[in-house]
């Protein structure tokens, strides 16, 4: 038996036009947790043609069955992303009667205006007996804030700094940002069954109605700042006036105040009689 290989792909992939010498073999497998079913490895890419601003590359894949049973059809999504992690192709694999252990070697013939700086895989349609093996369906997604470097929390769990690339599963998300001297923030995502990865979501950051002292063993204060002398540094934070020695300060932040204009009180003239 044989093992037959189709791959379209027709990509708008972004600027810098020329491929690297020294691209690596860039290798996915299916699924990426649990146990492998299929492994494609893509080499090289290599120009064979150009026509204006449009390059056509090629590059040599070899597909290998990793599972115990015959893969008798299955359908997969190759998706391309730019340096920035952003989506900007896709490319169908259709694979069917693989027995275990077979290997295929094949061409994947994409057209282009720039290479992809990182691939992706993702299951779109699955015999049944192949389908227990699938992980639970994510997509990926750009998180970012106005200003960059917030602390990035995802249904609870601490995930790093803004910009960051998460996973997340089909269903309800909660984001949260943290960054000191802004307002931290909340903001829901919903993953539908047919969104695909590579979308982004930015979230701007309100300055903070409070000062923020920090000291030197990693405490955090957030209120209002009453007075720093040579020796001191004073604020009220959650109803106490606290002093702490100025070698134990390590940042003040300076909350941002609105001032509001107040109305010039009129002098009472009195009219003598």
């Amino acid at each position: 038996m044989q093992w037959r290989a189709l791959c379209v792909a027709t990509l708008i992939l972004l600027p810098p036009p020329v491929f690297a010498k020294d691209q690596p073999l860039q290798t996915i497998t299916w699924p990426d947790s649990g146990s492998p079913v299929v492994r494609f490895t893509f080499a090289k890419f290599k120009e064979v043609s150009s026509i204006g601003g449009q390059h056509t590359y090629m590059t040599e894949t070899t597909a290998e069955n990793l599972w115990t049973k015959t893969i008798v059809d299955a359908n997969f999504s190759l998706y391309l992303f730019d340096r920035n992690k952003v989506r900007i192709g896709e490319a169908t694999l259709l694979v069917s009667n693989v027995r275990p252990g077979e290997t295929i070697r094949f061409q994947t013939t994409i057209s282009a205006v720039g290479p992809p700086a990182s691939l992706a895989l993702e299951a779109k349609y699955l015999p049944a007996e192949l389908r227990p093996a699938a992980p639970p369906r994510a997509i990926s997604l750009t998180v970012n804030s106005v200003p960059q470097g917030a602390m990035l929390r995802v249904d609870g769990n601490d995930v790093g700094e803004t910009p960051k690339i998460v996973k997340l599963t089909v269903g309800k998300h909660m984001l949260e940002f943290a960054k000191e001297g802004f307002n931290s923030g909340k903001f829901p995502v919903e993953v539908g069954p047919d969104d695909a990865s590579g979308g982004s979501v930015s979230y701007e950051l309100g300055p903070s109605a409070h000062d923020t002292v920090e000291l030197r063993d990693g405490t955090v204060l957030s209120g209002d700042l009453l007075s720093i002398s040579a020796t001191d540094v004073v604020i009220r934070a959650g109803g106490k006036e606290l002093s702490y020695d100025r070698n134990q300060v390590k940042k003040v932040v300076l909350a941002e105040r609105e001032t509001t204009e107040q109305t010039p009180v009129q002098p009472t003239v009195t009219t003598p009689h």
